[in-house]
């Protein structure tokens, strides 16, 4: 007896062994019969296994086994819909894909059909989990999906992606390209936010906001400081999380567009995003229970939005143009001029645009660097003033030390990149 063979069958065998066992702890959870159970599943493996095998010796018997069994999970089907009145068939579905996964596993393909199998459970287990995020999801949501798509798939092709326009200074792929990237990353804090729910945390919130807009998280929780004057390190915590994650952010758009640029940015803003979320978590451990929503306009309706995207569209373009320009007449002093500019209201153009102005080596790597840093120094200073203003100096004061803690340790992160690693 071979090996070889006889390893392949186990596996075969627990790995139906394991689909089956999810099949039937779900249907005992909800008190229910199910049709197949985890020896019929492991059974339905083992006679893929097998078909692949007998087509050796009999021409034409994986068709002939995959129609018969094909068959009787319709049967099987049929009866329960007639006996219980319900029409899901993923019980059904899974028989029949790991009946093709004893098939993949004879002929050689284990490791894809063990990657498959678990693949398989994890989306079964998944059930209740995909209804919540299901009923959290509205029409204008999927409009929203599909706007995204089309902005990907259908528009972003069908753009030029040459340089256009008055001293050339226009590209509309690399245009329309980072609209993309900015509604795509603030569409998965939307989510975030729909699925966990505002009311599950100020910090979770916060954090979810980050990827939005950590301006919007800074004005509406310092606005509902003033209501609650006792929630101090709540606050200042989503704040901050918000704050965290803007770091991230950067860095995450950084790479899309200049992987290597992002490697140089790297000590800098993960020492500021692992500090700053060190600091998120001492004001939670102090932090009082209450529940808290936020009420932010700007980061609860769908970012998705083609007014959105061509307004970003329009500002990165402008952006990209007055660095292209002002660089060539004034050198790097320029660029840092429009990066502190750029970065009092927002600090995702002025990345974008510096990373794929280096890509396009029309500006040194490091000028694009210290470029990210002005904004995003200068637009942390921008909300540390919207806090001291609207919620005043005690929430200012927490935020402060926040912003000293993530800000030096970005400098010192800056410093290490430039003399020591690169």
């Amino acid at each position: 007896m071979e090996y070889d063979v006889v390893k392949s069958l186990i596996i075969a065998i627990l790995l139906g062994f394991a689909i089956g066992m999810q099949r039937s702890m779900t249907y005992i959870y909800k008190g229910e019969q199910t049709f197949a159970g985890s020896r019929t599943f492991a059974l339905i493996a083992l006679a893929g296994y097998l078909s692949g095998w007998l087509q050796h010796y009999i021409s034409g018997f994986i068709p002939v086994s995959m129609a018969v069994f094909g068959f009787l999970v319709g049967v099987s089907y049929f009866m329960k819909v007639q006996t219980s009145k319900k029409w899901g068939m993923t019980t059904q579905v899974a028989a029949i894909v790991t009946f093709i996964l004893g098939l993949m596993i004879r002929f050689g393909l284990e490791n894809y059909a063990v990657f498959i199998g678990v693949l398989m459970i994890i989306l079964l287990e998944i059930k209740p989990r995909l209804r919540k995020i299901e009923s959290h999801i509205s029409a204008t949501d999927t409009d929203a999906v599909v706007l995204l798509l089309a902005m990907s798939f259908v528009v972003l092709p069908v753009l030029p992606d040459k340089m256009i326009g008055p001293y050339n200074l226009f590209n509309p792929y690399k245009t329309w390209l980072m609209a993309v990237i900015i509604a795509g990353i603030s569409f998965v804090g939307y989510v975030a936010i729909k699925v966990l729910g505002q009311k599950h945390g100020v910090f979770l919130t916060g954090a979810a906001g980050g990827l939005i807009s950590s301006t919007a998280v800074s004005i509406s929780l310092s606005e509902m400081f003033q209501k609650r004057f006792d929630l101090l390190n709540n606050y200042a915590g989503g704040i901050a999380i918000a704050c965290t994650f803007m770091y991230l952010r950067v860095l995450f758009e950084a790479f899309v567009i200049h992987p290597q640029l992002a490697l140089r940015l790297a000590p800098a803003y993960l020492g500021a995003a692992v500090s700053g979320l060190l600091f998120s978590y001492y004001l939670y451990t102090h932090a009082k229970s209450a529940r808290i929503s936020i009420e932010s306009s700007a980061i609860t309706k769908n970012p998705l939005q083609l007014s959105e995207a061509i307004k970003f569209g329009i500002l990165f373009g402008i952006i990209y143009g007055a660095i292209a320009f002002v660089q060539t007449r004034y050198g790097d002093i320029g660029v840092y001029i429009v990066s502190l500019f750029s970065g009092i209201t927002d600090v995702d153009a002025i990345t974008l645009s510096l990373s794929q102005l280096s890509v396009d080596n029309k500006l040194a790597q490091t000028a694009a660097m210290n470029g990210i840093v002005i904004a995003s120094v200068t637009n942390s200073i921008v909300k540390l003033g919207i806090v001291y203003w609207i919620g005043g100096v005690k929430l200012g004061w927490r935020l402060a030390q926040f912003f000293l803690l993530t800000l030096g340790i970005m400098l010192a992160g800056l410093f290490v990149s430039e003399r020591l690693l690169f």
